[in-house]
């Protein structure tokens, strides 16, 4: 009985020892315990939070709270090296010995300078852009879902704020400037006549297809040194690399049909594709009502081939070629008193060529690029007194057009650069005008050199600083414009821009000839902008101003407009509001875009300074897309307002120009709508995607009216309206070879 008790007294023993031990242990261990604090600060002594502060070797260490302050404790002893570190500031390391006492060690960081952090200068631009960069408001998808856009980027962009709805001719009239003053680039080089072969009065296409690109950036002023000969804005597209996968494309609807196929190797180094396309709006003019009586609706047939090659040091070699035909003929009243019908037949052809080159070579990147455009139109003319024919003249206008361009790009530390390069423009035209039984002929070649820097001062600073210089034949004169631009980070969400630059261009080439040359025109740019973009949601504000100088002034001629002098100027100016919101409203992706323009022009054979017939005051436009995934359906719906434009007549009295009569259309107003139906949504491992379209233009069948065409004598008028009110489009679009069905989901959210 006493072995028992003996061992039981022994385990209580043992029990308190071991108590004791753990005990005595952990009080050491508590007493060795050593606290180190301290305050994290940046810029100007504005504390820093969320900075991992850490003892080097071990895993003892905290995060700095709002106020930048940071507290642990640790049990290492001797000499050991705290390190701070956070992503967007560059990482430092302080040494201290620990000992029996508490440490307090305060910390200085210095920004991190990197290109995904750094403030991107944004006055004056916007890019579009399938790339992930905060600045890329657009994709290539919103293009083609916005509804009244009819897959168009120049229609597109008639969204934005600063450009001008103008219907009755093509081109991008941006704050308060004419259509010709905005040029377009594929890769860098230049495409001339971007837009079909069209009429008077007609608005034509855009010729390239807005798939061929995977973003744009349009600058609507104060644009890069590396682009010249633009006195508002320019539109830089960039191509594709290489597409996803092999496929195959083919679209019908009433009016056109097409087909593409895309192949790529298995390595992914090279591609080539082809596509056909023909149009005919004679069943449309049929079925619709149309304002412009057509006696051969407009028709066209076309077709292009790419290639694509991957270089073994990552580069690109890039070509696209194409070749379109077009024609139509229209029929209208007569305003002379010498005829009562006008009749206008109309054949066009052209073909564009570009090859780009880019590669990098160390710190440097070089990129070559060349295009080459042939562009004919032939339009006759033919006037009716009671059937009879009374006139009958045509001008048959043919251009040959080479550009080639080199750019040398060095990047400098992280986020700077330093580019410089040459680019020639080589022009030949030629115009056949029977009733003068001449022909007109126009040559000049424009040598333009360029320099430009970003400097990347910190994350929240950047200055671009650039100058061009150009040389045209045909002026016989250089020209020299610096442009300047800064961008700043006002806050985590908010970033401000400034931008200023001169920007010359010749003036039309049917404003050359042998008693005159023209000299440049110039128009100086100041713009300042604020943007914040967050949580899906943008907000722009700008506001600008732009002064023309050396405008061409001309006198009225029956045929060709006859350049009298460079005498002429303006301004334009106004404010910019733009917001975008895929957040507030569930599922539902919206933008509103409001400007306001002030301009006054002193121009062509205007007899003072007066706003501008193709602009007006106020313009407007909403549009929102909602995707109802279980009807497996988009619904697209904008909404443009622009009010009314001014309209002036001028003629000729005793050899000198008068403004006989001016007044102010109605204000414009279209509600467009359209809905897609994509059936593949739902369906696992899709080898297809195919997609529905209905569209309806100005569903609300608004009688718009673009302003007035006069007789020669000021005493007769016909209101200029748009070929068709309402115009409906239905199509049916299918790919074989790739699944786009989340792209066009992710397109209408």
């Amino acid at each position: 009985a006493k072995i028992p008790l003996l061992h039981q007294k022994q385990k209580i023993m043992q029990t308190r020892i071991l108590t004791f031990a753990f005990t005595f242990i952990l009080s050491l261990t508590l007493f060795s315990q050593i606290t180190i604090s301290g305050k994290v600060l940046g810029k100007h002594g504005k504390p820093l939070k969320e900075v991992s502060v850490t003892l080097k070797d071990t895993y003892d260490g905290a995060t700095t709270d709002e106020a930048g302050n940071y507290k642990f404790e640790t049990t290492e002893k001797g000499n050991k090296t705290l390190v701070f570190s956070h992503s967007k500031f560059i990482e430092i390391e302080k040494p201290l010995n620990i000992e029996d006492k508490s440490i307090v060690l305060n910390a200085e960081l210095k920004e991190s300078v990197n290109e995904i952090d750094a403030v991107v200068i944004s006055a004056g631009s916007m890019e579009a852009s399938d790339k992930k960069r905060a600045s890329a408001l657009f994709n290539t998808l919103d293009v083609l879902t916005t509804a009244g856009a009819n897959a168009q980027i120049t229609s597109f962009l008639e969204t934005q704020p600063g450009v001008q709805k103008v219907g009755e001719s093509e081109g991008l009239f941006v704050r308060g400037g004419t259509g010709t003053e905005t040029k377009f680039f594929m890769d860098g080089n230049l495409v001339n006549n971007y837009f079909s072969n069209s009429v008077p009065g007609i608005k034509a296409m855009d010729r390239l297809n807005t798939t061929l690109f995977k973003g744009n950036v349009f600058s609507s002023g104060g644009y890069s040194a590396l682009y010249g000969q633009a006195l508002s804005a320019i539109l830089a597209l960039e191509s594709i690399d290489l597409p996803e996968r092999n496929s195959a494309d083919f679209g019908i609807s009433p009016i056109f049909a097409s087909g593409t196929i895309q192949q790529v190797n298995k390595e992914r180094t090279h591609s080539f594709g082809a596509s056909l396309g023909y149009s005919n709006l004679e069943l449309m003019q049929k079925i619709l009502n149309f304002n412009t009586d057509f006696e051969k609706a407009p028709q066209s047939f076309g077709g292009n081939g790419n290639f694509r090659i991957k270089t073994k040091g990552g580069g690109f070699i890039k070509y696209y070629g194409s070749y379109d035909g077009s024609s139509m003929k229209l029929a209208m009243p007569s305003l002379e008193d010498y005829a009562d019908t006008n009749k206008i037949n109309q054949k066009g052809k052209n073909t564009f060529h570009s090859l780009s080159y880019r590669e990098k070579f160390g710190k440097y990147t070089l990129s070559l690029g060349t295009s080459y455009t042939f562009n004919q139109n032939i339009l006759n003319f033919k006037n009716y007194k009671n059937d009879a024919e009374v006139f009958n003249y045509d001008i048959d206008s043919k251009g040959n057009y080479f550009n080639a361009k080199a750019v040398i790009e060095r990047k400098l530390y992280k986020i700077s650069n330093i580019k410089a390069g040459v680019e020639f423009n080589d022009s030949n035209e030629k115009t056949w005008v029977s009733v003068a039984n001449q022909n007109y002929i126009f040559k000049d070649k424009i040598t333009s050199l360029f320099a430009e820097t970003n400097l990347g001062i910190s994350n929240n600073l950047s200055v671009q600083i650039g100058a061009r210089a150009e040389h045209s034949d045909a002026i016989k004169q250089w020209n020299f414009s610096p442009r300047l631009a800064l961008g700043y980070r006002i806050s985590e969400d908010w970033t401000g821009s400034l931008a200023y630059g001169i920007f010359y261009q010749n003036p039309e080439s049917k404003y050359f000839d042998a008693n005159y040359n023209p000299n440049y025109q110039r128009a100086d740019h100041y713009i300042f902008q604020l943007q914040r973009t967050v949580d899906g949601r943008s907000l722009r504000f700008e506001t600008y101003y732009k002064k023309y100088e050396d405008l061409v002034k001309t006198s009225n001629n029956f045929y060709k407009p006859i350049a009298i002098n460079n005498n002429g100027s303006g301004y334009a100016k106004g404010i910019e509001l733009f917001w975008r919101d895929k957040k507030t409203l569930k599922n539902i992706d919206y933008w509103i875009s409001y400007s306001y323009l002030d301009s006054k022009r002193n121009y062509l054979n205007y007899t003072e300074s007066l706003f501008p017939n193709f602009a007006a005051k106020h313009t407007v436009s909403i549009v929102a897309k909602k995707f109802i995934t279980e009807w497996k359906t988009g619904f697209n719906l904008s909404y443009n307002y622009n009010s009314g434009r001014p309209y002036y007549n001028f003629v000729e009295e005793n050899g000198n120009t008068i403004l006989k009569n001016q007044g102010q259309v109605k204000d414009y107003n279209v509600l467009n709508f359209s809905v897609n139906y994509v059936p593949s949504v739902g369906k696992k491992d899709a080898k297809s995607f195919s997609v529905f379209v209905l569209a309806i233009n100005n569903v609300l069948g608004a009688k718009n009216i673009f302003g007035y065409n006069f007789s020669s004598d000021g005493m007769r008028s016909a209101a200029i309206k748009p070929p068709v009110n309402t115009f409906v489009f239905v199509g049916w679009f299918i790919s074989f070879g790739t699944d786009k069905t989340q792209e066009a989901i992710n397109g209408n959210l």
